[in-house]
């Protein structure tokens, strides 16, 4: 509301900072259990005075350098971009609450870069023990790094009393704040023997690479295994509206769900096989499709956790659009549109009506929803919907959709932005006027259940039902599911719905 709107129609901001956040994610999972490994696997090198694992151990920190200070760094910087393109509000809230706390992580990820680079240029010019205590000093600042870092990512799930106290502590130490420690320390190290389980299969010397891959394989496992109970431990903590969503409530989470599991299924599998019953096995095919499961693995937690905080951007403090929810009363009362800095209509007239609407839409709707895009097209999920079905729709959208942010603003700022979707968008009619018996069962249903389900969507359900039985589920629909709204029309209007869809369903009169 008090920042102007980056429009990217097709696209979308939402899917913009999932892309560049779970590539870095990635990356800078890798940069802490990387180096436990880097420095782990020398130690051993050492030990065994292995020259051969000590030019692997140092081939890979090159390899390991390039991809978590270079390109790391740049995504790094391309989060901050783009979210502060996105949405500006939480950017900001974040920054000034935890000014310090970020301070304090760019100090430490410097620490990292000296130190990263001090441990690759110096190999063989600097005695061993001296060698090592720059490798744990580059792990011990990239972890702090994730502690600090993890402190404020998780606020934005759980903020937890800093609601009521704003302190700081009391943010950065959240409900989620220790098992998402845990369960990043455990992913980070899981990544970390993935990378080594791919890379080692470019060594040539097959003693060398089959004992790599088997050392860097049981890294991985292990440290899958240990992710398990900080994970269940992570989704315990979870305040109850979010853990509805993550239990099955959200269809977007549902989805990601199911790609976390397979994911998870598919790399136990695979490390299984190949460091315990089929060693032969080993096709850097198969070590890649490990990779891509790992990777599977952390791209559905992220998608997740950033998934369970809606409707908010910061849970109970700001929605996905930016606005405040302690606001959001007073907005209601003055209107959306004398409030915003960064719009053109400060009220709805019947000349603006569609303008106006747009506006509304960018402030109101354009973080989640595309413009015809490939995600949450607001057009396709509006498409059966009529200007009466929007209308009654948004004017109640966050009791039959939790996972949405509800409406602010007046009613005329509610119409106009239902005239934009279903006129603008969908190049519907405005006004329908109501029919008579048939007619009108057939208008209140477009109006009041189209948002949820067609008619198409729920014939098949509704095959053979008598009408009695149609009528009877209308008095009682959070009954047939959780999930739906009770309709509270009169008898008549129930009546009237009910004749519409016995006829047709071929239920009987």
């Amino acid at each position: 509301m008090n920042y102007p709107v980056w429009f990217v129609p097709t696209l979308g901001g939402g899917l913009l900072i999932a892309l560049v956040a779970i590539v870095h994610v990635f990356v800078s999972h890798f940069a802490v259990g990387g180096g436990l490994y880097l420095v782990l696997t020398e130690r051993k090198a050492l030990r065994e005075e292995n020259r051969a694992l000590m030019a692997f151990v140092r081939t890979h920190t090159r390899f390991f350098m390039l991809l978590t200070m270079v390109f790391g760094g740049l995504t790094g910087v391309a989060i901050w971009f783009v979210i502060s393109l996105i949405n500006p509000a939480a950017t900001s809230l974040l920054i000034h609450t935890f000014v310090f706390g970020w301070a304090t992580e760019w100090v430490f990820f410097l620490v990292e870069i000296v130190a990263l680079f001090v441990y690759f240029y110096t190999f063989g010019r600097m005695d061993d023990r001296t060698h090592q205590v720059i490798g744990w000093i580059y792990f011990g600042a990239a972890w702090i790094s994730l502690f600090l870092i993890t402190g404020i990512i998780d606020f934005m799930l759980t903020p937890g009393q800093w609601i009521s106290n704003h302190d700081f502590w009391s943010g950065f130490f959240n409900p989620t704040f220790w098992p998402s420690v845990f369960f990043r320390s455990f992913l980070s190290f899981m990544l970390a023997g993935c990378y080594g389980f791919l890379t080692a299969t470019f060594l040539a010397e097959e003693t060398l690479r089959q004992r790599m891959i088997r050392y860097s394989g049981i890294w991985a496992l292990a440290s899958l295994l240990l992710s398990l109970p900080a994970g269940w431990w992570y989704l315990a903590t979870l305040p109850t509206p979010a853990a509805r969503l993550v239990h099955g409530a959200s269809p977007t989470i549902a989805r990601a769900s199911t790609v976390g599991a397979f994911s998870l299924a598919l790399l136990a599998g695979l490390l299984i096989t190949l460091i315990l019953l089929r060693p032969q096995a080993r096709t850097r095919v198969l070590m890649v499709m490990v990779m891509i499961a790992a990777m599977g693995y952390l791209g559905a937690f992220e998608w997740t956790r950033e998934a369970a905080r809606r409707p908010f951007v910061i849970n109970g403090v700001m929605y996905s659009n930016g606005l405040l929810a302690s606001e959001a009363p007073r907005i209601d009362q003055d209107g959306f549109l004398k409030n915003a800095r960064w719009v053109q209509n400060r009220e709805v007239t019947d000349a603006n009506r569609l303008e106006a609407g747009r506006e509304l839409f960018l402030h109101q709707c354009f973080a989640c929803h595309t413009i015809g895009g490939f995600n949450n097209d607001i057009i396709a999920r509006t498409r059966n919907m009529s200007f009466n079905a929007l209308r009654n729709y948004l004017a109640t959208i966050h009791g039959k959709r939790y996972f949405m942010p509800p409406f602010v603003g007046t009613d005329a700022e509610l119409q106009a932005l239902a005239a934009y979707i279903a006129g603008g968008l969908n190049h519907k009619p405005l006004i329908e006027a109501k029919g008579a018996g048939g007619d009108q069962g057939k208008e209140l249903f477009n109006d009041n259940c189209t948002a949820c389900h067609g008619l198409d969507q729920i014939k098949p359900d509704l095959k053979g039902w008598p009408r009695a039985k149609i009528r009877a589920a209308l008095d009682k629909l959070s009954a047939l599911n959780p999930d739906m709204p009770d309709y509270t029309g009169t008898a008549a209007d129930k009546d009237a719905i009910a004749d519409y869809l016995a006829q047709q369903t071929g239920g009987a009169p």
